[in-house]
């Protein structure tokens, strides 16, 4: 499923005194099944551009056309595009509310008339997609589960709406190492086995490297920069002044660079960062540095 932006704008508490451009003249495209990492320092625009994706804003003006179909007309069915669009905000734990994980991964598809054996299946295939097991976890209170365990279950009750695009806000903020990296696993296992489209937005230029396959960066409500992640990052005095900054180990071959080693300085994932120091050393040892 496709997302296409045209000359979108948007204005809170427009014709005011608190009058406040957020959007300025955005032009985008998300291609069925892409990777995207959407990044900008803090009140760039990020979270008021994806939400104009499933209708919660509607723009001040240009439009959104989700598959080519502009859910910014009059009379569109937003409630149709929203088990379509899928959307994690920042900390979605913060929604739960029901006395069990089921009675909460079960509510979108119940609002959609599912009941009996359709909606346990449905749930139980949701809590699957998070790696969470439908017996041992239906009955017990999502309050009571490790932090990364409940944003799980906040992700599985979007996915039980059975999306086709998963858009997720900042998802590993507040969360530590081990429940960041289970967070990450699953989306990517999303993207790659169920062929989500995927949203990424975060301040971390290490998730972006490692999951998204194109990026684009907003600076003051406006796209400054879109390309691979490649193309994006040898733009590292730009995203430093913007409050960004690149990956560390990005950083890392820089550094090397400019005291005189010969190391490729646009990689910027863990794999690609340990080839080059692999050659330095293997140089060293021969005695060629």
């Amino acid at each position: 499923m496709s997302i296409r932006v045209e000359n979108v704008s948007y204005v809170y508490y427009a014709q005011t005194p608190m009058e406040k451009h957020a959007l300025y003249n955005i032009n985008m495209t998300v291609e069925d099944g892409e990777f995207v990492g959407l990044i900008g320092h803090t009140g760039s625009g990020k979270s008021t551009l994806i939400q104009h994706f499933n209708g919660l804003l509607k723009p001040t003006s240009g439009k959104i056309f989700i598959d080519d179909e502009d859910i910014t007309k009059r009379k569109m069915d937003l409630r149709s595009i929203r088990t379509k669009v899928g959307m994690v905000f920042q900390y979605p734990e913060h929604q739960l509310f029901g006395e069990t994980v089921y009675e909460d991964v079960a509510f979108g598809p119940s609002n959609l008339g599912l009941s009996g054996d359709a909606l346990e299946q449905r749930v139980s295939e949701a809590l699957a997609m998070v790696d969470l097991e439908y017996d041992q976890c239906k009955m017990r209170s999502p309050f009571a589960l490790s932090g990364g365990q409940k944003r799980r279950v906040a992700i599985a009750g979007v996915l039980a709406m059975k999306p086709k695009v998963l858009i997720l806000d900042e998802p590993t903020a507040g969360l530590d190492p081990k429940g960041r990296d289970e967070i990450l696993d699953q989306v990517e296992r999303l993207h790659q086995e169920w062929k989500l489209t995927v949203i990424l937005v975060t301040h971390s230029m290490e998730d972006v490297a490692r999951l998204a396959t194109r990026l684009i960066v907003m600076n003051h409500g406006a796209i400054a920069i879109e390309g691979t992640c490649k193309e994006v990052f040898r733009q590292a005095e730009y995203l430093e002044g913007v409050g960004l900054g690149i990956p560390q180990v990005t950083s890392l071959l820089r550094e090397l660079n400019k005291r005189g080693f010969d190391v490729v300085t646009d990689s910027y994932t863990l794999d690609d960062a340990e080839k080059e120091i692999v050659k330095l050393l293997e140089l060293k040892e021969h005695g060629n540095v």
